[in-house]
């Protein structure tokens, strides 16, 4: 380093010490310690500011490049979608974001992205890029036009869609811990349904919906069952597949019709498993004709033109960083729940769960359950799979089935990963620097990182 850039550094060092909320000193210092490859006090500079203007869309940005520099592209991604989540998004994050879609294989995305940058900027057009994604110069060759409007209304006939509705025998027992999720959901449907004369003496409505989110495998999926069992309702699980549909407005009368279902069936539980899939941020499909079923996704869960009295929306997902915000608001998934990985008493009470029926043998779930730190419910699964398996594979030698053994277990235990710790280091970084209302505090809570 040349003794002039550290006499500058040195200045605009002392000058951000007295004034950290001023963010042009913080930018430029930074601006002037990346030129030089030093990353990490950078980040420091700049987390240092962020602490004193926490909305400064200049310092999350140049913190986003700061990552996408330094191959940090989890982190760099956590900071851009949030920026252009906004309906006033920089361009520059969403040429930023473009960039970051490009490098982790998302070409088709990058080119929407940029494109609307462009739309909402032409000064910040990169023509060096545009060859990158193989586009040229498409502002003089009529592309990006809006796609074709969904051609489709609801009328009598869009009912005949159905998918197999179900009826849960078993309730809450069936789950393993959980008990702080568990009674969020009692607060929300069980005591609604349980008590309907009190909450319609109040004007309370029975339904709304619920968003559990969090590692995969962790229960989401068994637990909106249970809750169906709990209540003795009805049971519609929805996939992607039930509803997305090639040709236009195919998808939303899917889903609209699914929705009718529901509502004949009431009491019922309509549950979406990664919902993210049909409800992602419109922010990245503004030409996309995907915003038409989000549209009409958030058109059924208000009740429009129908009555959702009884009707009880969970839905479940590993990404709620990429779930339109607009599913979050009154009267939609309006209650967001963090489902983590079981602790200790889930733990072995799920183990016991799994075991049961099963030829056993002096089970310590205890020991069990300690040794089994960031296990998901179906890590745990695959564990109990894996004990079974050794054991018959040596019944089938010896002819002689014996029990399942705490050794057994253990044993089986150290050939399964928990699969919960790249969920975690994701998260983390959308927690960190993506945390509009401190919707992720859980997050922190449960890896007790400081804020």
């Amino acid at each position: 380093m040349s003794d002039m850039n550290r006499a500058a550094i040195d200045a605009l060092r002392q000058a951000v010490e007295l004034a950290p909320g001023n963010v042009p000193l913080a930018q430029q210092l930074s601006s002037l310690l990346i030129q030089l490859l030093k990353y990490d006090d950078a980040e420091q500079v700049i987390r240092g500011s962020l602490k004193h203007t926490p909305g400064s869309i200049e310092l999350q940005l140049t913190l986003a490049e700061l990552y996408y520099r330094r191959g940090s592209d989890s982190h760099a991604l956590a900071i851009a979608e949030t920026l252009t989540g906004k309906s006033d998004a920089d361009p520059r994050a969403m040429v930023l974001h473009a960039r970051l879609k490009h490098r982790g294989g998302d070409v088709y995305g990058a080119v929407a992205m940029y494109r609307d940058a462009v739309d909402a900027d032409s000064e910040i057009a990169d023509p060096e890029f545009e060859s990158l994604l193989g586009i040229g110069d498409f502002r003089d060759q009529g592309l990006g036009s809006e796609p074709q409007p969904a051609a489709w209304q609801a009328d009598a006939d869009d009912d005949d869609l159905e998918i197999a509705a179900e009826r849960p025998q078993a309730g809450f027992e069936s789950v393993g811990g959980m008990d702080g999720v568990k009674e969020e959901i009692r607060v929300k449907i069980i005591y609604p349904m349980n008590h309907a004369d009190m909450y319609a003496a109040y004007g309370k409505k029975i339904g709304g919906g619920i968003l559990l989110y969090g590692p995969p495998g962790c229960g989401k999926t068994h637990l909106a069952r249970a809750t169906a069992g709990e209540v003795q309702a009805s049971f519609m699980s929805v996939g992607i597949n039930d509803v997305l549909d090639m040709w236009i407005g195919n998808s939303e009368k899917n889903l609209h019709g699914l929705f009718e279902q529901a509502r004949r069936t009431k009491p019922c539980v309509l549950f979406f498993d990664e919902v993210d899939a049909l409800g992602a941020s419109r922010s990245d499909m503004k030409k996309s004709g995907g915003r038409q079923l989000i549209n009409q996704f958030l058109s059924e869960l208000d009740g429009v033109e129908s009555d959702n009295e009884g009707v009880l929306c969970l839905a479940a997902t590993n990404t709620p960083w990429h779930l339109d915000s607009a599913f979050r608001r009154p009267g939609r998934f309006d209650r967001v729940i963090f489902v983590p990985p079981p602790d200790e008493p889930a733990r072995a009470q799920i183990l016991e769960i799994q075991l049961a029926g099963k030829p056993t043998e002096s089970i310590d779930y205890k020991k069990l359950a300690a040794k089994s730190r960031d296990f998901s419910g179906a890590d745990l699964g695959a564990v109990v799979d894996r004990a079974i398996e050794a054991k018959l594979h040596e019944a089938v030698k010896t002819g002689m089935p014996k029990p399942i053994t705490t050794k057994d277990l253990l044993a089986a235990m150290k050939n399964v990963r928990p699969s919960t710790g790249e969920w975690f280091s994701t998260a983390r970084n959308h927690a960190l620097y993506a945390n509009e209302g401190g919707l992720y505090d859980d997050i922190l809570d449960y890896l007790k990182v400081k804020r």
